[in-house]
C-alpha cells in the first residue's frame, strides 16, 4: 500500500515530503553530536526558544517578470530550523534554494534567509484558475509559520490606447474634459499629461484637474490653455503616447458701445445721423464669431430752416396830412423771419404829397413856382422811363433765347427699358404717348452715356431725387423723371460697345442663346491665359476669353490723374494649392494685380467653379497665397465678414476685394451628397494604322478654363469634338467612375476584348483637378471602305448619375460636320474701359445711388436695393461702404456681364417704385398732373 501511495504521489510526493526528511536530518545530526538522550535539553546553537513559533522577517512580495528575465522571491524568518518555498500548492525543490543563515546580535537568535528564482516558462506554463503564487513555509521546534502569498506575472503594456483624447473647440471660461483611457497592461499603467511636450502639473494649477480616472479637466478655459496635449501611459514594461488632440479656446466677439450720434449732414431740413460700433469688446480670436448686427446705425433727421422774413403789400395811403402828404405802410409778415432768418430789407412805409401841386413848396404856394423848373422835372421822369422799358425788353430776349437754347441741349431725366437694355430702338410712332412722363423722346436713346452731351450741374446729378416714378410696361419701361431737366437727344457713338450681346460660358450653360460660335482652330493657346489693360478713373472691366474670369474696376477706384496697367492670369501648371485632408481645388487659382495698386472702392473679381452648390453639403471657402507662398484662408462663403463678400451663383463666385494678390476656392464636403460638376466630352482622330480610329473621353471641372485646356491639347494632337459636351454630377460618396464603349457596329468595327470598358477610382475624379482625367479606346475598322462611326459613349459612376454621349461622324476630315463648343463671348474685347464697360449709364447710376444712399423712413433704401437684387446675406459689409448702393450695382455688374439681363433690375426698381407709390399717392397725381401740362405746351 506504501509502493502504490508512493507510486501514485509521484514527483509531487516526493517534492512534498522533502522538506520534513531533510528536517528529520538535521534533528539527528544536531542529536549525535549531544549524545544520544533525546530528553537533554538543545543546545544554544538550535534556532529555538521556549513558547516561539518562527516569525517572518521579509515576506515574500509581488512581482512582475519583465520580458524573459527571471525574478528572485525572498523569504526571511526567526527562529526557524529550516524554511522552503511552496508554488501554486507544490514544494520547490531544495536545490532550487539559495539559503543564508545569520546571528541576531539583539536576541541571540538565528535568521534563516532563502532566495529561489521564478522564470517566465514557469509563469506560462502554468494554468490555473489564478495567478502564479509562492508562499514561504517556516519550522522550529514548537511549529511552522506560513508567509504570504506572492503572486508573480508577466509584465506587459498594449501599445494602442483604448481611447485617444480628441481635440476640442471651447468658449472662453467653458469647461474642457479631454478623455484618456490608456492601453491595457499589467502592472495598470500609470497617466501623465503633456501640453505641448511639457509635463502638466496639476497641484500648482487649481483650474486643472487630472484626477478623475485618467481624464484632463480644465474647469474654466483661458486663451492660455490653448495648445497641444498628449496622455502618457508607463508602467514598468514601457510608455506609451496617445495622439495628440487641438485644444482651440475661441473668443466670440462682441460689440463695443455705441458712439454718440453724429451731426445732421444738412444744415436744414431732412437729413441722417449715424452712430457706430466696433467688434473690439472682446474681438473675436482664434476663429470665433463675428458680432451679429449691424455695425454702422442712420436715423433719419430734420434741422429747422432759417426763413428769412419778405414784406406784406402796403396798406392804404392815409388821410392827406396838414404838411400836404399822406403815407402808407407795410409789415415784414409774409412770412416773418424765424429761427435766424433776415428781417425784410427796405423800409417799412412810405409817403408823398397828396394835393397835386396845390400845396406849399419851399413856403411858396405851387402855382407861383416857375414854369421852367416843372417842365425840367417832367422831362426827367419821361427819360428815365423810357430807358427802363429798353433795358426791359432786352433782357426778356436775351432770356428767352438762351431758354431755347437749353431745350434743345440739355438731357432728359425719362428714360424706358430700351435704354436700360442697350437696344437702339426709335418710339413706335402709332402708340398713343404716355401723359405720366415727364418729357418725351425726340430721337433714339441708346445705353451709352457720351459724356460731351451731359450737361447737367454737379447738384442736379447727385442730389437725392425727390421721387422715383417706375413703370414697368410689357418691355418693363422705367422712367426715371426730374421736372428739372429738359429733353435729351441722344446720339450713338462710334465707339459703343455692342452691350446687346449674350455672352455665355459655353453651350452647357442654360441661359446660353447666342448665335456666335466657334471651332477648334480659333481658340487661344495656353501662353494666351494672361491678360491686360491699362485703366485710370474710369475703371472698365478686364476679361480673360473664354474662363468664365473677369474683373471689374469700379468708375472712381483708381484715383484721378492716375493710371495702372493692371493684369490678370490663370495657373494652368501644377496647382500650388495642396488640399489638406478632404478639402477639394473647385476653381482655378486666378493672379490679379499689381499687388501693392490701392483702390479707393472694392473691385469685383469673378471665378468659375464646379461644385454644385448647397450649404448643406458644402463648405466652400476663398483663399488666398500669401507672398511666402502658402495659403491662407480668407473668409468661408456663408461667413459674415466687414473685409470682402462672396456671392456664390450656380456656375461662379463673385468677390469683391480691396487687394490684389492669388485666389482660388476650395471645398469641404459635409456629407456623402456633395457634387461636384464635371463636363464630359468625346474626341476622336484617325490613329497611323489607317485602319484605326482613338476615342478620348475626357472627364474635367466644370468651368470654362478646364475645358479649354483640354480643347488645346487636342488642337494638338488633331482631335476633333465627336459630340457636344455634357454635365455629369459626380458625388463625394467614394464610388468609382466607369467609361464604356457601347453599340459599335459588329460587322464595320471592333474592339479589342476586355477594353470597351475602363474605371478610373474615386480620388482620381474627385481631384481631377491635377491634370485632365481621360480614357482612350481603339477602335478597327473591318475595310478602309467603312467612313462612318456610330457608337454610344456611358460615362457613370457607380450608384451615382449616367450620361450619354451618342457618336455619329464621319471619319474623312472632309465630310466631317464640325461640332460648335464655345460662344464667342469677350475674346473680341478682353480689355474695355470707361463708360462702354458698364451696362448701367454712370448718370443713371449716380441717381440711382444718391436716392437709395439716403435713409428713408419708408424703408426705400439701399437695404431694399440688395433685397430686390437676391443679396440677403452679409449686408453689415455694405454698410461699411461708403456708398452701399454703388457696391450693390458692382455686385450686379459682375453678376450679369454676360447677359446684360437690365430686365432683373428694372423689375426690382418697379417694385420699389410701386411700394412708394401706395405711400405717395397725392404727390403722383400732382406730378402727372404737371408732366400733361408739360406735355401739350410744347405740342407733343
Amino acid at each position: 500500500m506504501g509502493r502504490a501511495a508512493a507510486a501514485g504521489g509521484g514527483a509531487g510526493g516526493a517534492r512534498r515530503w522533502l522538506p520534513w526528511l531533510g528536517l528529520c536530518f538535521w534533528a539527528a545530526g544536531a542529536a549525535a553530536a549531544r549524545g544520544t538522550d533525546s530528553g537533554e535539553a538543545l543546545p544554544e546553537s538550535i534556532p529555538s526558544a521556549p513558547g516561539t513559533l518562527p516569525h517572518f522577517v521579509e515576506e515574500p512580495d509581488d512581482a512582475y517578470i519583465i520580458k524573459s528575465n527571471p525574478i528572485a522571491l525572498r523569504c526571511k524568518a526567526r527562529p526557524a530550523m529550516q524554511i522552503f518555498f511552496k508554488c501554486n500548492g507544490e514544494w520547490v525543490h531544495q536545490n532550487e534554494h539559495v539559503s543564508e543563515e545569520t546571528l541576531d546580535e539583539s536576541s541571540g537568535l538565528k535568521v534563516r534567509e532563502v532566495f529561489i528564482n521564478v522564470t517566465r516558462q514557469q509563469v506560462e506554463d502554468f494554468h490555473g484558475p489564478e495567478d502564479y503564487w509562492c508562499q514561504c513555509v517556516a519550522w522550529s521546534h514548537l511549529g511552522t509559520s506560513k508567509s504570504r502569498k506572492a503572486s508573480v506575472r508577466i509584465a506587459y503594456l498594449r501599445k494602442n490606447f483604448e481611447q485617444d483624447p480628441q481635440g476640442r473647440e471651447v468658449p472662453i471660461e467653458g469647461m474642457i474634459v479631454l478623455h484618456c483611457r490608456p492601453p491595457e497592461g499589467v502592472p495598470a499603467a500609470e497617466v501623465e499629461w503633456l501640453k505641448n511636450e511639457e509635463p502638466i502639473d496639476s497641484e500648482q494649477d487649481e483650474n486643472i484637474d487630472t484626477r478623475a480616472d485618467h481624464n484632463l479637466i480644465i474647469r474654466q478655459a483661458r486663451l492660455s490653455d490653448s495648445g497641444n496635449y498628449t496622455c502618457m501611459a508607463a508602467n514598468i514594461v514601457a510608455k506609451r503616447r496617445s495622439l495628440s488632440a487641438t485644444v482651440v479656446v475661441y473668443v466670440n466677439g462682441g460689440w463695443s458701445s455705441w458712439t454718440e450720434w453724429s451731426a445732421c449732414n444738412v444744415r436744414c431740413g431732412r437729413g441722417w445721423q449715424k452712430r457706430s460700433r466696433t467688434c473690439t469688446n472682446p474681438a473675436p480670436l482664434n476663429g470665433g464669431a463675428f458680432c451679429e448686427g449691424m455695425s454702422v446705425q442712420k436715423i433719419t433727421c430734420t434741422s429747422l430752416c432759417p426763413v428769412d422774413g419778405s414784406w406784406e403789400v402796403w396798406s392804404e395811403w392815409s388821410v392827406c396830412s396838414p404838411e400836404c402828404e399822406h403815407l402808407r405802410i407795410r409789415e415784414c409778415t409774409a412770412p416773418a423771419p424765424r429761427n435766424g432768418g433776415k428781417f425784410c430789407e427796405g423800409l417799412s412805409q412810405e409817403s408823398e404829397n397828396c394835393t397835386d401841386g396845390l400845396c406849399i413848396l419851399d413856403k411858396k404856394p405851387l402855382h407861383e413856382i416857375k414854369p421852367q423848373s416843372i417842365e425840367n422835372a417832367s422831362d426827367i421822369a419821361l427819360y428815365s422811363g423810357l430807358g427802363a422799358a429798353v433795358v426791359a425788353v432786352a433782357v426778356l430776349v436775351i432770356g428767352v433765347t438762351l431758354y431755347r437754347r437749353s431745350q434743345s441741349d440739355y438731357g432728359v431725366d425719362v428714360i424706358d427699358s430700351s435704354a436700360l437694355t442697350g437696344n437702339s430702338l426709335l418710339l413706335n410712332s402709332s402708340m398713343q404717348p404716355d401723359l405720366t412722363v415727364s418729357r418725351t423722346y425726340s430721337g433714339p436713346i441708346c445705353l451709352q452715356d457720351p459724356l460731351d452731351k451731359e450737361l447737367m450741374t454737379e447738384s442736379s446729378l447727385f442730389n437725392p431725387l425727390s421721387d422715383i416714378k417706375v413703370k414697368v410696361q410689357s418691355s418693363f419701361m422705367v422712367s426715371l423723371g426730374v421736372s428739372e431737366r429738359a429733353e435729351y437727344r441722344g446720339k450713338n457713338h462710334p465707339g459703343t460697345f455692342p452691350h446687346g450681346n449674350n455672352r455665355s460660358f459655353s453651350t452647357m450653360h442654360p441661359r446660353n442663346k447666342t448665335p456666335y460660335l466657334q471651332n477648334l482652330s480659333s481658340l487661344p493657346t495656353r501662353t494666351e491665359l494672361r491678360t491686360t489693360g491699362v485703366f485710370g478713373h474710369l475703371g472698365g472691366r478686364l476679361v480673360m476669353p473664354n474662363t468664365g474670369v473677369s474683373l471689374l474696376i469700379p468708375h472712381g477706384a483708381i484715383p484721378e490723374e492716375n493710371s495702372w496697367e493692371i493684369y490678370m492670369s490663370i495657373n494652368q501648371g501644377e496647382p500650388s494649392l495642396q488640399s489638406d485632408g478632404s478639402e477639394v481645388l473647385l476653381s482655378p487659382e486666378v493672379t490679379c494685380g499689381p499687388p501693392d495698386m490701392i483702390v479707393t472702392t472694392p473691385f469685383a473679381l469673378t471665378i468659375p467653379h464646379c461644385a454644385d452648390v448647397s450649404a448643406e453639403h458644402w463648405n466652400i471657402h476663398l483663399k488666398k497665397r500669401t507672398q511666402q507662398g502658402t495659403w491662407e484662408e480668407v473668409m468661408s462663403v456663408e461667413d459674415e465678414s466687414t473685409s470682402c463678400y462672396c456671392l456664390l451663383d450656380p456656375f461662379a463666385c463673385h468677390v469683391l476685394l480691396d487687394s490684389f494678390g492669388t485666389y482660388a476656392l476650395t471645398g469641404e464636403p459635409i456629407t456623402d451628397c456633395a457634387v461636384k460638376q464635371l463636363k464630359v466630352a468625346v474626341f476622336g482622330c484617325m490613329s497611323c494604322n489607317s485602319l484605326d480610329y482613338n476615342l478620348r473621353v475626357y472627364c474635367v471641372d466644370n468651368t470654362p478654363c478646364a475645358f479649354q485646356e483640354v480643347v488645346s491639347d487636342e488642337r494638338h494632337q488633331g482631335g476633333q469634338l465627336l459630340e457636344e459636351p455634357k454635365l455629369l454630377h459626380f458625388k463625394g460618396n467614394t464610388f468609382s467612375l466607369q467609361i464604356s464603349v457601347l453599340d459599335i457596329p459588329p460587322f464595320l468595327w471592333r474592339i479589342k476584348p476586355f477594353t470597351a470598358c475602363q474605371e478610373v477610382p474615386f480620388s482620381r475624379v474627385w481631384c481631377s483637378n491635377r491634370q485632365p482625367l481621360h480614357c482612350a479606346f481603339s477602335l478597327e475598322r473591318y475595310t478602309p471602305t467603312t467612313t462612318q462611326l456610330s457608337c454610344k459613349i456611358c460615362i457613370r459612376q457607380l450608384k451615382g448619375h449616367e450620361q450619354i454621349l451618342q457618336v455619329q461622324t464621319s471619319i474623312l476630315e472632309s465630310e466631317r460636320e464640325t461640332i460648335t463648343f464655345f460662344a464667342q463671348e469677350d475674346s473680341t474685347f478682353p480689355a474695355q474701359t470707361g463708360p462702354r464697360a458698364f451696362k448701367i449709364p454712370y448718370s443713371i447710376r449716380q441717381r440711382i445711388c444718391a436716392t437709395f444712399d439716403t435713409p428713408n423712413a419708408k424703408g426705400k433704401d439701399w437695404q431694399m436695393l440688395a433685397q430686390k437684387n437676391s443679396i440677403n446675406r452679409n449686408l453689415s459689409y455694405f454698410a461699411t461702404q461708403s456708398s452701399p448702393s454703388a457696391v450693390i450695382l458692382n455686385l450686379w455688374e459682375a453678376r450679369h456681364q454676360h447677359d446684360g439681363d437690365l430686365d432683373s433690375l428694372a423689375c426690382a426698381l418697379e417694385e420699389i417704385g410701386r411700394t412708394h407709390t401706395k405711400l405717395a399717392n397725392i404727390t403722383e397725381s400732382q406730378l402727372d398732373e404737371a408732366d400733361f401740362n408739360y406735355s401739350r405746351q410744347n405740342g407733343l
